[in-house]
């Protein structure tokens, strides 16, 4: 009697996340012009995950600009689905492009916050 083979499960791996617990600011330039705020809460090299006081539509794109290390990081990202917050909501976004100088200077600054930071409200994620 022949065994049946199963594939064995595709591993993805994500790219490690630092917590900010909404200590950066962001500015949102959305595609008609305006202009938002947002809190940074979650940031890896892929994207993150940001407060605020209204949900954004799925799937819109945006150019972002925060500062964080030593340097500005500018890029436009995709706008994920929405989660509810206690006061607003909490809204994942992931990175469409970002020039090799803002993801260089993205590397090191989550690097040296990872390294620099005893307090709990920088972590890394695997």
């Amino acid at each position: 009697m022949k065994m049946a083979r199963f594939a064995q499960p595709h591993t993805v791996t994500r790219a490690p996340r630092v917590k900010l617990a909404g200590t950066v600011l962001t500015l949102l330039l959305l595609e008609n012009g305006r202009q938002l705020r947002a809190n940074l809460h979650q940031l890896s090299t892929t994207g993150g995950l940001l407060h605020l006081d209204q949900p954004l539509d799925e799937g819109i794109k945006v150019e972002l600009a925060f500062r964080v290390g030593k340097g500005t990081v500018r890029g436009k990202a995709r706008i994920l689905f929405p989660l509810w917050a206690t006061q607003g909501c909490l809204q994942p976004f992931e990175f469409d492009e970002l020039s090799k100088d803002d993801l260089r200077r993205l590397e090191v600054s989550l690097r040296d916050l990872l390294q620099s930071s005893p307090t709990t409200s920088l972590k890394i994620e695997a």
